[in-house]
């Protein structure tokens, strides 16, 4: 796999994807940036997230059972020290329908330990809690 990226000045390129996709990052004005874009940080977390989703949907639709709602909020901590990588990344994910609550929990954690490539791909520690039609569940 390779992306491309082209700078289009100051602090903003232009990535473009292997599936033929493109995607402004920048940084904030503070930075040198103008704003026109998200950050590579906020990519990184939103692509642990997606990830995530696409996993669990495909397991629990193995098991053939229905999703009607699904969304998450991934949160990150960053080291202070240069190169503030992520050390904590927390996905809590919200899902909605006739789903039991060990079957869910067996998603999340085959996504989690197993199969989520981009979170395992980050040297941070992943933690994870779910949600079904509202009941949280650690």
């Amino acid at each position: 796999m390779k992306t491309t990226l082209q700078w289009k000045g100051k602090m903003q390129f232009q990535a473009s994807t292997p599936s033929g996709h493109e995607i402004n990052l920048d940084a904030c004005e503070e930075a040198g940036g103008e704003d026109q874009g998200p950050r590579p940080t906020e990519l990184l977390l939103s692509a642990a997230g997606a990830c995530s989703g696409i996993d669990i949907v495909s397991i629990l639709e193995k098991m053939r059972l229905k999703v009607e709602g699904f969304d998450m909020e991934v949160s990150g901590e960053r080291a202070e020290e240069h190169p503030r990588r992520f050390t904590q990344v927390h996905i809590h994910y919200r899902l909605d329908g006739d789903l039991p609550e060990d079957k869910v929990r067996r998603a999340v954690e085959l996504s989690r330990d197993k199969y989520c490539s981009v979170s395992q791909s980050l040297n941070a520690n992943i933690t994870t809690s779910f949600e079904i039609n509202g009941t949280r569940y650690e």
